[in-house]
């Protein structure tokens, strides 16, 4: 799939806004501003120290143009958001477009019925619908209806590897299942730990889960689960992909310490570029931390990166990916300025100053076409893979732990960590799921 891969330095624009634009999850705190904007549409996004002079560049090209009104962008930290955007949505007090991560979390305002269906507008504008790729598009699609407008880049889930140690071990990078257990015991043998993993934080493992659930019994599996259907995690492909997983630990791929191990300080990305690991899986953002905190790994040409590996006889299109397809501008299905808000998203978002100022700072856009200027920028030869790899994607699955209910998400992570650790089993996992 890959062979050797070579990254630039990227600038230190760059490198700020794909680590802030993909950890979207470790948004600074406090608003910037608020609902009830009188006569201009309110838009609320993530604070972002590099993303959102772009934004508010883009809300400027708008109101210079506007046939139906004024927005006005305002942005929030993280957890304030989540918790604001919850209770403003149906008061006086709501936005007019607002930021989401597509899927389950979109799901509850869509069922309560707080969120305008845009599948008529993408329907009138096919040249609209068209101009995203679809796999992303796709994330925020339920029950066949558009709820969502992509608006920030690509994020999918990759197999981050040191060239170095496997050419040690005289292996190369997987590209089946078979191929990676094979890595696995001679990685083992070689006295290094074969994949890096920062088992402190469940996150990281479901990665694990998210592909194999998909490379052994396809995107439907998840879909019922995520659908809510009798059964759905008795279904048999759930069962063997965590058995995979237990094999997996069993093997002693993950080490003996992996649980001790964190993401957020760099230790698994530091296990990785010192050669104390063979691979890694994580998101796109991985290659940005190692240019920050393991410069030299990167200007070796020892970081490469492929697609997770295929599963034999699995039923799932190797080509699937998981991982964040992308954030997008939904709008209020009952706002006071709803023809500014749908002008707003129409327009704004697929302007070519705002894709070529999103490339220009790094992001992959969820764009179709966009692949010529990602040549012409910084680090083309991984941000073109990456558009690549999600353009070929017949389906890019959200992560679970966004795209399920809040409660049922923290209690899967829960009994996915105790599965790592060897306190819960495969079958224990599937019962404890089935009864929640």
């Amino acid at each position: 799939m890959s062979s050797r891969r070579r990254l630039t330095r990227v600038t230190a624009q760059a490198s700020a806004v794909l680590l802030a634009g993909t950890l979207v999850a470790c948004g600074s705190s406090g608003p910037a501003g608020g609902g009830g904007g009188g006569d201009t549409a309110q838009v609320w996004a993530l604070q972002d120290t590099v993303l959102n002079p772009i934004e508010e560049s883009s809300v400027e090209r708008f109101n210079a143009s506007s046939e139906s009104g004024d927005a006005e962008l305002a942005t929030f930290g993280n957890d304030p958001y989540k918790q604001r955007l919850r209770v403003a949505l149906g008061s006086p007090e709501a936005p007019d477009v607002f930021f989401n991560w597509g899927g389950g979390n979109l799901k509850e305002y869509v069922d309560a019925g707080r969120v305008e269906d845009l599948t008529p507008l993408l329907e009138e504008n096919p040249e609209l619908r068209d101009s995203f790729l679809p796999s992303v598009l796709e994330a925020a699609q339920l029950d066949g209806r558009y709820y969502g407008v992509p608006m920030r880049g690509v994020q999918p889930v990759a197999m981050f590897y040191n060239e170095e140690v496997l050419d040690a071990a005289g292996v190369q990078v997987p590209q089946t299942w078979g191929e990676l257990l094979a890595v696995v015991d001679a990685l083992e043998a070689q006295g290094v730990t074969p994949i890096a993993l920062a088992g402190s934080q469940s996150w990281t493992e479901l990665m694990w889960l998210e592909y194999l659930l998909d490379r052994v019994g396809g995107p439907e599996v998840f879909q019922a689960i995520r659908d809510g259907e009798p059964g759905a995690w008795e279904q048999p492909a759930v069962l063997e992909a965590l058995t995979m997983i237990r094999d997996l630990v069993d093997r002693g791929a993950f080490g003996e310490d992996f649980a001790s191990v964190g993401y957020d300080v760099g230790g698994a990305s530091t296990i990785l570029a010192q050669g104390d690991a063979g691979l890694h899986l994580m998101g796109s953002w991985e290659y940005v931390n190692q240019l920050g905190q393991s410069p030299e790994f990167v200007e070796s040409g020892n970081l490469g990166w492929a697609p997770f590996p295929a599963v034999e006889g699995g039923a799932g299109n190797p080509t699937n990916v998981v991982g964040n397809p992308t954030n997008f501008y939904s709008v209020v299905a009952d706002s006071d300025q709803k023809e500014t808000a749908l002008e707003y998203v129409t327009t704004a978002l697929n302007d070519e100053q705002y894709v070529s100022d999103l490339v220009a700072a790094g992001d992959v856009p969820a764009v179709a076409g966009v692949r010529d200027q990602l040549e012409q920028a910084e680090n083309a030869e991984y941000t073109t893979w990456i558009y690549d790899l999600v353009e070929a994607a017949p389906n890019f699955q959200l992560s679970w732990d966004q795209d399920l209910p809040a409660e049922v998400a923290t209690q899967m992570l829960t009994e996915l960590q105790r599965l790592f650790l060897g306190e819960q089993t495969p079958q224990g996992f599937v019962d404890a799921m089935s009864a929640a």
